[in-house]
């Protein structure tokens, strides 16, 4: 056991606020305590809070598996960037700490990306003032840095880096590392957002958000340009009641809910939520799952940013002509007579038909592959 005395001369200039939290991280870290103890020694004095932030917040499973070196490095290559780009030097810590300096982003392997990142991407960046502009020279070319490309052939989901570009192949999980991980080894603020299942039950999704302007924007592997993609329509009317519909964005530090968009998300949303808060069609795939994978607790972090995108779909059909051959149009389904009651809702399919020939697919449930 820690006593109160030994943290205080343990945590030479790092806050008080900390103090707590890495007692209980060190007691947590196991026989890995030592190279916790080595990281958090070990970083330069400026670096100290970073690396407070780190640990305090580090879950378990890096916190019994990590190295010093590891971390250090992490760490280190983090404040480069801070120190080299205009756009990292002028954030707050808070933005810094959370969105640039993490290591990880759910649950891929702990890769030790950060180095090889900032001096393959520096190039790219060299000349930039502009966020915007360095934003986009990161994200327009990295499909050819790193030879990487979608394909649902891949044989991980949550692939991190080194697996992606080993595989040359990724989804939209794999992808969105990618990009945030490239996004942060310069200094840009960015985390991963995605949903366990869309409205129309015809998926789920996951792509990249970047701190710019002060406000959180969308953006994808394959850019077209901030806040504009081909899943603003499917993520404009995602549920704001329903958090297996909810919009997620991942944060390091904890926010007292978790991000259920990532892998095993969609199990622990049926732990919390029970059987009458899952699609009957799913259940079946999750005691399966349940039954023959070894599902961690939940231990990624998240902030639901559902209205945020329901605004921004909302705001990109104001003003916008329908074609002559277009309409708007809103389905509501009730159980039963009564239409006053508005728990006579039914969450279903809707198949729209032109005479025989139906204007929407099939929009059947399929077990999530994100």
């Amino acid at each position: 056991m820690i006593s109160p005395c030994q943290s205080q001369s343990k945590y030479n200039d790092i806050p008080n606020r900390y103090h707590s939290l890495l007692d209980s991280s060190l007691i947590k870290a196991g026989s890995n305590t030592q190279e916790i103890l080595k990281a958090l020694n070990n970083v330069p004095k400026l670096q100290k809070e970073g690396m407070a932030f780190l640990i305090s917040y580090m879950p378990k499973r890096d916190l019994t598996t990590l190295s010093a070196e590891f971390i250090l490095e992490n760490v280190e290559y983090a404040y480069k960037a801070r120190e080299k780009y205009p756009w990292c030097k002028a954030l707050p810590d808070s933005i810094f700490f959370n969105e640039v300096l993490p290591y990880s982003n759910v649950t891929e392997t702990r890769d030790p990306w950060r180095k090889d990142f900032y001096e393959r991407f520096a190039k790219y960046v060299e000349n930039e003032t502009n966020l915007k502009d360095a934003i986009f020279a990161i994200a327009n070319p990295i499909n050819k840095e790193v030879n990487v490309e979608y394909n649902v052939e891949r044989s991980i989901v949550d692939a991190s880096p080194k697996e992606a570009m080993e595989e040359q192949m990724a989804t939209c999980t794999g992808l969105s590392i990618l990009l945030t991980d490239a996004f942060r080894a310069v200094g840009i603020p960015s985390r991963l957002a995605g949903t366990p299942m869309w409205t129309n039950m015809r998926g789920n999704h996951t792509w990249t958000e970047v701190w710019i302007d002060n406000e959180w924007k969308f953006i994808e592997y394959y850019p077209k340009d901030l806040n504009k993609s081909w899943f603003l329509a499917d993520a404009g009317k995602a549920d704001p009641n329903n958090p297996i519909h909810w919009i997620y964005a991942v944060s390091y530090k904890p926010t007292g809910q978790y991000y259920h968009a990532s892998k095993y998300g969609f199990i622990h949303l049926y732990d919390e939520l029970g059987p009458d808060g899952i699609p009957k069609e799913f259940q079946e795939y999750i005691e399966w799952e349940k039954e023959n994978s070894e599902i961690d607790e939940p231990y990624i972090h998240g902030v639901n940013v559902t209205q945020r995108y329901i605004d921004l779909y909302r705001k990109s059909l104001d003003n916008k002509k329908l074609n002559d051959d277009e309409m708007l149009a809103g389905f509501v389904i009730f159980k039963d007579n009564d239409l006053t009651n508005s728990s006579s809702r039914m969450d279903c399919r809707v198949d729209v038909f032109k005479g025989d020939k139906k204007l929407i697919l099939d929009s059947r449930p399929v077990p999530p592959t994100i």
